[in-house]
């Protein structure tokens, strides 16, 4: 092109002589000779943009925002209007973003035709963005109904007369396409054009390469806008060899051939070259034209567009059109009024073809300025019969000067058939091509735009910035395998060892015979080792390079960087591709048998992607290996340099790029990196950062990333050699108004890498690598899209498997992920329907995978599919039509799969706003701990019980205290209904039927058993944070609330029945007693008469001697019926024999010595050799675990005793007599304790559990006995006669001299009736009340669930540093709590006004009843104290027990008055509070606590001890919500040799942790299985109960690796054992650090 001079430089050279002659300047000539018509009109616009030579000296080219004041004012002006139009004023200056359209919004949701002209650009973007073919509509819905056209119809009467008229064009009503995508294009920023060229090149719309002149004065060329395009295709050259081509779009040089109009034209040239492009069998709309919807309205600011389109060959020659690429051109306007982009397509064009109705000479002058131009010019003649001769002439005189031939005319009349006509311009573009070897890419045409001053988009200054920036990194890349190694260290081998030894840490597969925590130590220092060979490196220039753009570019120039960066590489790493899949090709023909090279080279391939997400992996790897390092604190935070990492990442994926989340070539989660960058993100978003999870999984190469694509407008890599490796996330914005209906303000999308991936077909962990990676992204999904394509149905089964044994992960965990099904390449619409069989089939095959799943997972194998997710067959599968309608490369995207994903995509929101009316959404901090917890899990083995997550755990602790509140609400609710009854039976006994009073008792547990279950289900139904995630433990809280229930009632009906005992057995005495009050009280009074009938007064002694001789008759002549002691050793003896049935030998050899159980008492037992002796023999226990046998025995001893001694206080306390079922009730307890799973080993040896026995129920015995000699004592009729004659005499004596009779009763009322029954009802209450208090006070976190009580108790024993306290609470457990409550009770009432506080409430809470009391007996027709009594005793009868045998001379026949009764009564109850507040004041807290009938210590044990069962291994106590749990676990495990574990060669303490051994090889002595060796693995083979979790980090364990290392040689002295040989890492765990690992391990923040 260099050697010929192109036209404009022939006019420009006869421009410069006439000015340099005239002196004149070149305006003035071009606007004179305009005038007199000695130029046309498109001369005078060619010349009138030439510049002058001097002016060539100034840069060519200038921004377009500089250069706009050169565009004409009717241009400026028309594009206002279109602007306004369409409402995008605003835009022009402040340009729409990709960001801003990708926005989830009301809007992008609906699918319906637009009704105004505003909506036309929206109606554009987002359907081009969705892939819809029809986004080019551009009309407007006018309203009408179905309805109304119906009644038009009927309506019409005859043809009106106008049917024939055809009305004008209503500009109004709509716009031109092209004018509309110009407009929008305007608006638009560079990158969003970027994805608009990209969707539009994938729906085969033709691309505008050249804007007309609205911005810049003659127009921009739109190389940047189609950089992101990349192309594949098959050259008939590569046919043979199935090859094909794949180059960016702007690189590909290929013939251009340009189509233009001169003049006007019938035929639609855009039509023209639609049917030029596409293949006889299928038409399509490259090119708008006037017979598409809204083609025909008149262009207002489109003129001058320069379009373009291309052919690419797939390889089929029967069928291809070309057999290389080709591209098209079209100038939309005519050539005159557009003479600079004609002239800018006739310089890039291989061949031009101008369509013309006549050639005049007007157009001949104009064509004339091109000769010796080397384009080859074609003419399209569209000849009606007029003007022939003249265009023929004219076409002669062009022919030397465009070197016109025959073959370059090409005549078109109105008959000629359109298929022969097309037929003979692909003939004619054929041969140009084949004798042409002029080709250009656009890139290329970026040279010529130049020359010309046409504006080229990729000019910016931004642009070029970021060019040169990703240039400095991109532009010495070779080959990509080997820059990787030297520019991209720590992404290589040292990370893949790094992920290596991570899952070996959470598998211990390669352990062999070395113990668990050496095997764990040395693997933790081989992972530190690799860190600090990470951290010893350098960033390289490249990397440094990279860091510089994101840092100091601004954020525009940024963007630019980026994309550059993306592109430079993609095209580097396609070369390498091509260039090895044509060596492996190669190598399969020459070196069949040679398998290692054609190996080598398929992992060259597999790692020949070179991406940004590499230059970011890197970042990462140095933000982690320096995190690594300060956190061993081999290096100060200060000195980080790497500290900005993360915010960096956090920006970009606010600006919407895609975040490497699992890095595909290591299978490796860079952990710390990733959480940094989202907790950055966090705060970034300032905590507004809930959002909704899609992921999407299937087979490679099914269409998953085009698919996000298409539904969310995203930009997930689809080209060839970029397959998805690993799993990438998009953020992406929700609008406000939106957010408030979703519940979220973003969606997380993340895509992931095929599944079944043909590079890992052949390695043995395949399965297990799939399994991994759909087991974590189901995980963190809120919604999973499985993609599935129909035509593999093998393939399909696999996903199939794969998915479902992630679901039934989730399920176990307690997530459960929205799943939808897409069938891809079905595109029957009937397929939904057709396939009815077809799922239901596939509901059987996913419920026999589910099996299958559920049985590698060690589950419930009858767990279906639907158990495990809501899955609705209907509504859960989708099917979806291929990709393209046709066959690529040339195939536009069919429109069918555009509309199902988009309908996939409105039925997804639906489900996130129904979603959000139940469930929260996760936030940052939330994902961030499912991330952590998942890939802890997933690392290990088995991943159901691996997995542990700290929002379960809160969630599980909240609901734990709700339950807590809600169990002592129906405790204390039974708790005074108990007393209530007690204080009945006391009040009204013979009334009280107890059958009846059982069946209240069942009623009352049934309510309060609903209470629970109704408070469960509204805390379910709540939506309280992540209560979802614990709904697999509502079956256990629900079998709490059961057992609670069953607890109560068993604890309860014992309660009423001693109490209806005893009061049977004191009603017995009670009427004997008052039959013989009676009498004496009829004698009292007779002798009150007669002396009252002497003349003389009688003196008090005489009164006395009188009061004596007639008590001594009276009782005399009473016939007094004394109680029968019984011998309480033969009841015990009795019962014990039954008992012991099956020992009855032992028992009678032992109790036939003399004195029998008389002998037995616990101060005299031991723990004899014999018992061990005996458990040795028979099972074989090791000589190292003989010792720890025999602590074992005697802590079991100890702990049953203590039980035991309790049981019998408590009832010898009472001072009530003995009850035969007392004997029972022992025993029972006992035989509870010993039927104990870990202890049935030592009930196996009959001796042990005779003696034991024999000297607990000897002691029973003894006391007991004593007990009801105590009882006799104090209720001997003669005795308590005795003990009421002084109250007698007072009584006889007041009466005598006169004084107030009433006073004195309502005295003796007050003191012996109320004080005793006010003290009773304090000591009901106050416990009660006591636990009110202390569950409210500050101290109550403590103990509000298990888990906050052991982080308390620990921390308490890290505090003192006690190691008798360490050795009380790991040996006794049981015997440790109580003795922490009680303490901690002690400390809480140290204080007396506290407790005073509290009794003096309950003092004036019972007066208040008193009083209200006498109030309504004042005023009752009451004649008699003992009717007075009985009254009082009715009104009050479920709140005090009151005795009225303590009451003295109820029968005296002395006149009573209720009201006066009642006002002394109630002028002594201020001194009779006193006196019992004083009485109690003088009691010290343990006194107090002693005597209530609710122990406030017992009912806080019984809320933080659980069910008590402690881990098998390591003793450690469970920390399960309730007592009826079917798993016991603990949040945290510790070394066995604690507990007294030890080698059993060496002696030495055992220093492995139980939660490390289960994911180990290693093997353990089951003493429930006869000591025989198992393997940890198996512990729930063993103990199925038990759920041990390994540890969920590293640190997790170093509270009690800390304790150990500190007080190994002290352990080991309290075991008689040798001190443990601890790893090198233990040594060096500070005390700050062991209460860290104390925090997190229970989640305290």
């Amino acid at each position: 092109m260099a050697s010929r001079e192109k036209p404009c430089d022939i006019i420009q050279k006869d421009i410069k002589g006439i000015t340099e002659s005239l002196q004149v300047e070149q305006k003035l000539i071009v606007d004179a000779a305009g005038s007199h018509l000695l130029l046309t009109h498109g001369k005078c616009y060619f010349l009138s943009q030439i510049k002058n030579p001097e002016e060539e000296k100034t840069p060519k080219q200038s921004a377009p925002e500089e250069a706009k004041k050169g565009v004409s004012e009717e241009r400026s002006k028309a594009l206002e209007d279109i602007l306004s139009k369409l409402k995008l004023l605003k835009q022009k200056s402040n340009k729409l973003t990709l960001q801003e359209t990708l926005e989830i919004g009301s809007g992008s949701l609906k699918q319906c035709t637009p009704h105004n002209l505003e909506d036309l650009p929206w109606h554009f973007l987002r359907k081009v963005l969705a892939l819809n073919v029809t986004a080019r509509n551009t009309s407007l819905e006018q309203g009408t109904t179905d309805g109304e056209c119906l009644r038009g119809v009927e309506n019409e009467k005859s043809i009106e007369d106008s049917i024939l008229i055809i009305p004008e064009i209503d500009t109004k009503q709509s716009m031109n396409p092209v004018d509309v995508l110009c407009a929008l294009l305007l608006c638009s920023n560079t990158f969003l054009l970027q994805e608009i060229f990209s969707k539009m090149s994938l729906c085969q719309f033709a691309l505008p390469l050249l804007l007309p002149a609205l911005e810049a004065p003659k127009g921009t060329l739109m190389l940047w806008a189609m950089r992101d395009i990349v192309k594949k295709w098959r050259p008939h050259s590569l046919a043979g060899s199935r090859g094909f081509r794949e180059e960016n779009l702007v690189l590909i040089s290929m013939p251009v051939i340009s189509f233009v109009r001169l003049g006007s034209s019938t035929c639609s040239k855009s039509k023209l070259l639609n049917d030029f492009l596409s293949p006889s069998e299928q038409y399509h709309d490259f090119f708008i034209h006037r017979d598409m919807e809204g083609g025909n309205i008149p262009r207002e600011i489109a003129d001058g567009l320069v379009e373009i389109a291309w052919y690419f060959p797939g390889g089929q020659e029967n069928s291809d059109l070309f057999s290389d690429p080709v591209a098209v051109t079209n100038l939309r306007g005519d050539v005159e009024s557009n003479w600079v982009q004609f002239s800018f397509l006739s310089e890039v064009s291989t061949a031009l073809f101008i369509f013309a109705e006549h050639i005049s000479e007007r157009e001949y002058n104009l064509l004339s300025l091109l000769k010796e131009s080397s384009t080859q010019y074609y003419f399209i003649i569209e000849h009606d019969g007029r003007n022939t001769r003249e265009t023929l002439a004219f076409l002669n005189k062009l022919a030397p000067v465009l070197k016109l031939k025959s073959s370059h005319i090409l005549p078109k009349a109105a008959t000629t058939n359109k298929a022969d006509f097309v037929g003979k311009l692909r003939s004619t573009v054929r041969r140009i091509i084949c004798s042409s070897h002029k080709n250009l890419s656009v890139q290329n045409m970026a040279d010529v735009a130049r020359e010309l001053s046409i504006w080229v988009d990729e000019d910016s200054q931004d642009c070029q910035n970021g060019l040169q920036s990703a240039e400095q990194i991109t532009q010495k890349i070779k080959d990509v395998a080997d820059y990787k190694k030297v520019m991209l260290k720590l992404q290589g081998d040292v990370w893949k060892n790094l992920a290596v030894v991570e899952k070996e840490l959470c598998r211990m597969e390669k352990q062999g015979a070395k113990p668990s925590e050496e095997y764990r130590s040395e693997l933790i220092d081989r992972s530190l080792k690799l860190r600090e060979q990470q951290h010893k490196c350098q960033p390289t220039i490249a990397l440094n390079n990279f860091i510089d753009g994101l840092i100091r570019l601004s954020p525009r120039k940024k963007h630019y960087f980026l994309k550059w960066m993306k592109f430079n590489l993609d095209s580097v790493a396609r070369e390498n591709l091509l260039r090895l899949r044509d060596a492996y090709k190669e190598k399969c023909k020459t070196l069949k048998n040679d398998g290692q090279t054609i190996v080598q080279i398929d992992r060259q391939i597999v790692s020949s992607s070179l991406g940004v997400e590499h230059f970011l992996r890197e970042l990462g790897q140095f933000y982690e290996a320096e995190y690594s390092v300060v956190k061993e604190g081999k290096m100060a935070k200060s000195n980080r340099k790497f500290v900005h990492f993360p915010n960096i990442a956090a920006d970009l994926m606010l600006e919407g790029f895609p975040l490497e989340l699992i890095d595909g070539d290591a299978s490796n989660i860079p952990l710390q990196w990733i959480t940094d960058i989202l907790t950055e993100l966090n705060e970034k978003l300032k905590g507004q950062s809930k959002m909704i999870v899609v992921t999407v999984l299937g087979v490679q190469s099914t269409g998953k990333s085009t698919l996000l694509n298409t539904m969310f407008g995203l930009q997930f890599p689809v080209s060839s050699g970029r397959c998805t490796r690993g799993a990438f996330m998009t953020l992406l914005k929700v609008s406000e108004d939106m957010g408030q209906e979703l519940g979220c303000d973003f969606l997380l999308v993340i895509d992931t890498e095929g599944l079944k991936a043909p590079e890992l077909a052949e390695l043995e962990e395949s399965y297990q690598h799939d399994n991994e990676l759909a087991t974590l992204v189901i995980g963190l999904s809120d919604i999973t899209i499985v993609n599935m394509a129909m035509e593999n149905a093998t393939e399909m089964k696999d996903v199939l498997q794969i998915v479902t044994h992630a679901f039934l992960r989730m399920k176990e965990i307690g997530q459960k992920p929205n799943c939808q099904f897409v069938h891809q390449n079905v595109s029957d619409v009937s397929a939904h329907d057709q396939n009815m069989r077809d799922r239901k089939r596939l509901l059987e095959q996913l419920n026999e995978m589910t099996q299958a799943a559920a049985k590698m997972e060690k589950v419930d194998r009858n767990t279906k599919f639907s158990h495990i997710l809501d899955y609705d067959p209907e509504m859960n599968n989708w099917y979806i039509p291929g990709l393209w309608h046709g066959v690529p490369p040339m195939a536009p995207v069919n429109m069918g799969y555009s509309e199902k994903v988009f309908e996939l995509k409105q039925h997804l929101i639906k489900f996130i706003r129904n979603r959000s009316e139940k469930t929260s959404c996760k936030d940052i901090p939330a994902f961030i701990e499912w991330l952590k917890s998942l890939w802890n899990a997933v690392k290990h083995e088995d991943f159901i019980f691996s997995f542990r997550n700290s929002l379960i755990a809160e969630a599980y602790n909240n609901l734990s205290v709700k339950y807590s509140e809600w169990d002592w609400s129906f405790r204390k609710e039974m708790h005074f209904w108990v007393s209530e009854q007690e204080n009945k039976l006391q009040n009204v006994f013979p009334q009280i039927d107890p059958s009846r009073l059982k069946c209240e008792l069942q009623q009352k547990l049934s309510t309060e058993e609903e209470k629970i279950l109704k408070n469960l289900d509204q805390y379910f139904e709540s939506g309280a944070v992540n209560i979802h995630l614990v709904e697999r433990y509502r079956e256990d809280f629900v079998r709490n609330a059961n057992s609670l229930k069953n607890e109560l009632k068993s604890s309860l009906c014992k309660k009423l029945d001693d109490a209806i005992d005893i009061k049977k057995g004191q009603h017995k005495i009670e009427s004997l007693q008052t039959e013989y009050l009676k009498t004496i009280e009829g004698k009292v009074d007779q002798l009150l008469e007669e002396c009252r009938r002497k003349e003389h007064v009688v003196e008090e002694q005489e009164l006395k001697r009188e009061f004596d001789q007639m008590w001594k008759e009276t009782l005399s002549e009473l016939p007094l019926v004394h109680l029968e002691e019984r011998d309480i050793y033969a009841d015990v003896e009795f019962y014990l024999r039954k008992h012991v049935e099956s020992q009855s030998k032992l028992v009678t050899q032992k109790l036939s010595k003399k004195g029998g159980l008389r002998n037995y008492r616990l101060n005299t037992f031991q723990i004899n050799n014999e018992y061990i002796e005996s458990i040795w023999q028979k099972y074989g226990v090791p000589h190292s675990e003989q010792y720890l046998l025999k602590i074992a025995i005697k802590e079991l001893s100890i702990a049953l005793i203590s039980k035991c001694i309790s049981y019998i206080d408590e009832k010898v306390n009472s001072r009530r007599d003995y009850v035969s079922t007392y004997c029972g009730e022992l025993l029972c307890l006992i035989s509870q304790k010993l039927q104990e799973s870990h202890v049935q080993k030592f009930v196996a040896m009959p001796i042990f559990e005779v003696d034991l026995k024999l000297h607990i129920l000897g002691e029973a015995a003894y006391k007991f006995q004593q007990m009801h000699k105590d009882f006799i004592k104090e209720n001997d009729p003669q005795r308590c006669l005795e003990k009421l004659k002084p109250h007698y005499f007072s009584l006889f004596k007041d009466l005598y001299q006169e004084k107030d009779a009433q006073q004195i009763r309502a005295k003796d009322f007050c003191d012996r009736c109320l004080h005793p029954a006010l003290e009773d009802h304090i000591n009901q209450r106050l416990g009660i009340e006591i636990v009110d208090k202390f569950r409210n006070s500050e101290q109550s976190i403590e103990c509000s669930c298990r888990n906050f009580f052991q982080f308390t108790i620990l921390k308490e024993l890290l505090d003192e540093w006690k190691f008798d306290q360490y050795v009380k609470y790991i040996r006794n457990y049981e015997e440790f709590v109580k003795n922490w409550i009680w303490k901690r009770m002690k400390d809480c009432y140290i204080k007396k006004e506290n407790l005073k506080n509290l009794e003096e409430d309950i003092m004036s809470g019972i007066l208040r009843k008193i009083k209200n009391t006498l109030n309504i007996l004042k005023n009752k027709d009451v004649t008699s104290l003992s009717e007075f009594v009985d009254n009082f005793c009715l009104e009050l009868q479920k709140d005090l027990a009151i005795s009225k045998g303590n009451l003295v001379g109820l029968e005296f026949s002395s006149a009573f008055d209720p009201g006066q009764f009642s006002a002394y009564v109630e002028n002594f109850l201020l001194d009779l509070q006193k006196q019992i507040l004083s009485k109690l004041d003088f009691l010290d807290i343990a006194s107090k606590l002693s005597r209530l009938s609710v122990k406030p210590q017992d009912e806080i044990f019984k809320q933080v001890f659980g069910c008590g069962k402690q881990c098998p291994f390591c003793k450690v106590a469970c920390e399960a919500g309730g007592g009826a749990h079917k798993e016991h676990f603990a949040a945290v495990h510790r070394p066995q040799g604690l507990g007294g574990w030890r080698l059993h060669q060496i002696e030495t303490l055992y220093y492995n942790m139980c939660s490390t051994d289960v994911a180990s090889n290693q093997e353990f002595y089951c003493p429930e299985k006869d000591y025989q060796l198992h393997p940890y693995k198996d512990y729930r083979v063993y103990y199925p109960d038990w759920h041990i979790q390994p540890d969920p980090s590293i640190n997790a364990s170093d509270y009690w690796k800390f304790i150990f290392k500190e007080l190994n040689h002290d352990f080991a002295r309290e075991y008689r054992a040798k001190p443990a040989d601890l790893p090198e890492d233990w040594k060096t765990i500070t005390k700050e650090q062991a209460f860290q690992a104390l925090k997190e391990s229970y989640n305290m923040k």
